[in-house]
């Protein structure tokens, strides 16, 4: 049997996973039982096998306890940003219907405030403290014993997506209760395939933990029997200092932690032993050409990109050789078809750009208490978008240009700013950036840029005018930023996505805001 439970019978002193800064250790024998310990907490609290709990923490060493709690008591689990705002996770805790909520002294502020909103039957724990209206988890667990409930089965967990447009809504898979514990899903069962987890897995877990990639990446390495190093946050340098010191074989990363690797200084870089790496996965956004060859000439070829959603709506995958073939691609489908539709629901041909539609024998999620906005992701074939743009080349790979919400139309044409993005990051003065759509009274709208530069004593002019013939040379003049401003520290949260709505806000006034 693959589960944290069975593997505390066979090796209970392994590590089933280590926190990066603390150094804190919790071996398989303290997973099982503080996960069945919390499993028991939650009946007492009147949590069946089908019901909800909600996660409010950062990258904490109880997190996972939690979830496998929820996952041994055959309860629907959800993880909530740690950057959210109060009335934003209070919105989460009642939409899906949580009975519980467990939260960290870090956050216990916004959670607090989030309870005041929200239907006071929501019983709330704090993991690493107590106070009159949240009480101790641990203290709480402590009494509970460690063998299972009688009723154990499989949890799953539902996460929450923008989508494509509206409020946060909660990804609700295919799942039916009372499955055995150490069932796995099958599209999280194709990956554990995919990227070859098993009990000598050592992996490296740089990103934050209530999103799905690093939450379904951990537990599978804890199925297997592995070990994940846990980062509380992500530094570039001690990520490579924690593949030479625990001789990690795999990570996930996204583009911008590759781009923050490469700005390191040559000589940091090269103090580092990273032989023991055998499979670099990255995700979440398209990786610019030049950092992805980057990667390669540094790391080899044992770099896989894939490319997914919140909502498995479909998949593709690249490996090493693939992208040197298609540079730019994100990968050929995995287990679906790709069609790429036009505004008006027709299917484009090959090398055009529309919206990307997967077909799959069965839809494979529905948004939680939300029928219409689920039907909205389908067409009338049933085929399913979370409104990405691309379009496919003659051999299949899909290549993505943006997401639908982000595309800047300028005197009717369409311009995609993560083309644009892509550019300015590889400039050796850029550490961040982001690129929109102003207004503009000629033609609709313009190329607006905001950048974060490497180095805080530069003259705006300068750099402006160095950055703007930059993209001149690389891109066609529509496509080159208007202007560009400059920020020192871009919201670029540490799930690898920036938040352009924030940014582009303040300039939607007008060109001169």
């Amino acid at each position: 049997m693959n589960h944290p439970a069975a593997h505390a019978l066979t090796q209970p002193d392994k590590p089933a996973y280590v926190m990066a800064g603390s150094g804190e250790v919790v071996t398989y024998a303290q997973l099982a039982d503080r996960s069945a310990q919390g499993a028991n907490f939650l009946r007492q609290h009147g949590v069946d096998p089908g019901e909800h709990i909600a996660i409010f923490m950062e990258n904490h060493a109880r997190f996972f306890e939690v979830v496998w709690a929820a996952q041994r008591a055959g309860i629907v689990f959800t993880a909530i940003s740690s950057h959210l705002k109060a009335a934003e996770v209070a919105y989460i805790i009642e939409n899906c219907d949580a009975k519980v909520l467990v939260t960290s002294a870090k956050l216990l502020d916004v959670a607090r405030q989030a309870v005041r909103l929200v239907a006071p039957s929501v019983r709330a724990f704090m993991v690493d403290g107590a106070t009159d209206d949240f009480p101790s988890w641990k203290e709480g667990i402590s009494a509970c014993p460690t063998t299972p409930p009688s009723d154990e089965c499989a949890g799953v967990h539902m996460l929450y997506s923008s989508g494509t447009t509206g409020a946060p809504k909660g990804v609700y898979p295919v799942w039916q209760p009372e499955r055995p514990i150490e069932h796995i899903e099958p599209g999280v069962a194709a990956l554990r395939d995919v990227f070859r987890f098993s009990r000598d897995t050592v992996y490296l877990s740089p990103a934050p933990l209530y999103h799905a990639a690093p939450m379904i990446f951990n537990q599978l390495t804890m199925f297997q029997g592995g070990t994940s190093i846990i980062m509380e946050k992500f530094d570039a340098e001690q990520a490579l200092q924690l593949i030479d010191d625990y001789q990690v074989t795999m990570g996930q990363f996204v583009p911008i932690m590759f781009v923050r690797m490469l700005k390191l200084d040559p000589a940091v870089r090269a103090r580092f032993d990273l032989s023991s790496l055998e499979m670099a996965v990255h995700a979440a956004a398209p990786c610019p050409v030049d950092v992805k060859q980057q990667m390669i000439d540094w790391w080899g070829k044992i770099i896989v990109e894939y490319y997914s959603s919140t909502e498995n709506a479909g998949a593709t995958l690249l490996g090493t050789d693939q992208w040197l073939k298609h540079p730019g691609s994100v990968g050929r489908p995995l287990d679906c078809k790709i069609h790429i539709m036009d505004e008006e629901g027709r299917e484009l041909p090959v090398g055009e750009i529309g919206e990307v539609y997967f077909e799959k024998p069965v839809a494979s999620f529905e948004y939680y208490k939300e029928p219409e906005q689920t039907a909205a992701t389908r067409n009338e074939h049933g085929w399913v978008t979370v409104g990405d743009i691309g379009y496919v080349d003659e051999d299949g790979f899909l290549y993505l240009s943006d997401r639908k919400n982000f595309m800047i139309i300028s005197g009717g044409v369409n311009i995609y700013p993560q083309e644009i993005e892509n550019v300015l990051i590889t400039h050796p003065e850029v550490a961040d950036v982001a690129v929109f759509g102003i207004p503009d009274e000629e033609f609709g709208q313009q190329v607006k840029a905001v950048v974060q530069p490497v180095d805080s004593g530069y003259d705006p002019a300068s750099l402006e005018e160095r950055l703007i013939e930059w993209c001149r040379e690389k891109m066609a003049n529509l496509k080159v930023p208007r202007s560009i401003s400059f920020d020192p520290a871009l919201p670029r949260l540490d799930n690898g996505k920036l938040y352009k709505k924030q940014i582009a806000a303040a300039y939607q006034a007008g060109p001169q805001a």
